[in-house]
């Protein structure tokens, strides 16, 4: 069984990131939304599980990066990835700036 969540960090204020809108596409062309909460985190999706294969999640960076920073060189941030079989709990964290951007599998 596999599940996943997601956590949006600022490393320019050290703070967490609310309200920034996501956008999951499953492997079977199904889009999921949600919004990240006070602490910066979405764990919330439709399904409780998912299967092996390709994800795709976007980050609607713009709204938050230009409101906070006054400028936003991303309009949004795709990462994709893959889930295996039984691979547990994936958590994809996202580390923003208004000039870059990291990711990672984190737990």
């Amino acid at each position: 069984m596999n599940t996943l969540s997601s956590h949006v960090l600022d490393t320019t204020s050290g703070k967490p990131v609310e309200g920034m809108a996501l956008t999951l596409t499953c492997p079977d062309g199904q889009i999921h939304t949600g919004i990240t909460d006070a602490d910066g985190r979405f764990k919330q999706w439709p399904q409780s599980s998912f299967e092996a294969g390709t994800y795709h999640l976007r980050f609607h960076c713009r709204e938050y990066l230009t409101n906070t920073h006054g400028k936003s060189f991303y309009p949004h941030i795709d990462i994709a990835f893959e889930l295996e079989e039984n691979g547990g709990h994936y958590h994809v964290p996202l580390l923003i700036s208004p000039f870059g951007f990291s990711s990672y599998r984190g737990s």
